[in-house]
């Protein structure tokens, strides 16, 4: 199979860059994918940037690059599609590093999802559709190391070469069951910046917040392990959990350790011992004698509210299990709160708060007024 195909570009220099910014310029599509570094440094980045057009397929190595500014008029422009598997991660990813806005989309993913494909892998769909095989053994490999093996270069490619055929069978069986424009309508979504995801979620500790087995002492033992581990991660260029994982601060936490000899009993190996035993006793001790960190109390809504939004959940889920598609498919997440929170008291208003979602709007909005108690809903 690979040896069907001429080698891809490495893109490493300004005139290959400007040489595959316009030959994507001169294309109505254009596969896209990238490869990141988040299982192997504390602050992952974008270190491949897969392109397949009819004539090449590309991979641009952002390392050799101070600026990839030349690549955001093809991602801004609505003329030429960009299709990904999978978009979500690789928007935020581009947005993040290099402040990529993105216009017309097609996400083979979310499409497959739409269709109510059981198994929406790249390797599933391009196994079932075409027979062919995907090696996904290098999903977690170092993309930031130099050189690429041709073993990572093979697999790269291949992740955007497949996809405008992928695409092009996925919007056939989207039209014969009517589902386009659901789908249109989520890849229009997915370009607009979720600022929650941009801007991250807090300190570390706050992800521990919501349990109810910790007490306040406990979680601010947590917190002081948390800031230790993370100056350590960023020191050592590794991800929080490979210096020490969660469930071993859950157990340091409640049971406090006193002495090195303490510390084996939470699940730290010697050499973590050794190196760090010191440092996390430290930790626990600051932590011990804080003052009391204050989570973010939890936004109470009200049971009318409550009511609306275990409604509308049990109508999709059921909806979706008649379609044989996942409930968020039916409605989109971003729905349930706000029509549970303002709830639409005709098809007007409805429409209004449906506004970016107006093929869902016309096939499900009578359903969604009975739903929510709405009288004359038809």
């Amino acid at each position: 199979m690979l040896g069907d195909f001429p080698p891809p570009v490495w893109v490493n220099t300004e005139k290959l860059l400007q040489d595959l910014t316009e030959d994507i310029a001169a294309q109505p599509r254009v596969a896209v994918d990238t490869e990141s570094n988040s299982l192997h440094a504390f602050r992952e980045r974008v270190c491949l940037l897969q392109f397949s057009t009819p004539r090449a397929d590309y991979l641009v190595d952002p390392l050799k690059f101070d600026s990839l500014a030349a690549l955001a008029p093809i991602f801004v422009d609505p003329k030429i599609e960009k299709i990904f598997h999978a978009a979500e991660y690789d928007l935020i990813c581009l947005r993040r590093d290099y402040g990529f806005e993105f216009a017309n989309l097609f996400d083979t993913m979310q499409a497959a999802r739409v269709l109510g494909y059981p198994a929406v892998g790249l390797d599933r769909l391009l196994g079932e559709k075409f027979g062919i095989p995907m090696d996904k053994r290098h999903q977690k490999a170092n993309w930031a190391l130099r050189p690429l093996t041709e073993d990572q270069i093979h697999y790269a490619r291949f992740d955007t070469h497949y996809l405008f055929d992928l695409r092009d069978a996925l919007e056939k069986e989207l039209i014969e069951q009517d589902r386009l424009y659901f789908a249109r309508e989520d890849f229009v979504r997915a370009c607009v910046v979720d600022e929650s995801k941009r801007n991250g979620n807090g300190a570390a500790w706050e992800r521990f917040a919501g349990r109810k087995d910790l007490t306040q002492r406990q979680l601010t033992v947590i917190a002081a392990l948390c800031k230790w581990r993370d100056h350590e991660a960023e020191r050592l260029d590794r991800p929080p959990y490979k210096v020490v994982m969660d469930e071993v601060f859950l157990k340091l936490s409640k049971d406090p350790p006193e002495h090195k000899v303490d510390l084996s009993g939470a699940g730290l190996s010697e050499r973590q011992i050794r190196l760090w035993g010191d440092a996390l006793l430290s930790a626990v001790r600051r932590g011990s004698e804080a003052t009391l960190v204050k989570p973010k109390p939890a936004e109470r809504k009200s049971d009318a509210v409550l009511k609306r939004l275990e409604k509308l959940k049990a109508w999709r889920k059921n909806l979706g299990l008649e379609m044989k598609v996942e409930s968020d498919i039916v409605l989109p997440k971003i729905y349930l709160g706000l029509l549970a929170e303002n709830p639409p008291r005709d098809l007007n208003e409805l429409n209004v708060l449906m506004k970016d979602s107006p093929a869902r709007f016309e096939k499900f909005g009578a359903q969604i007024l009975t739903t929510l108690g709405v009288k004359h809903a038809n």
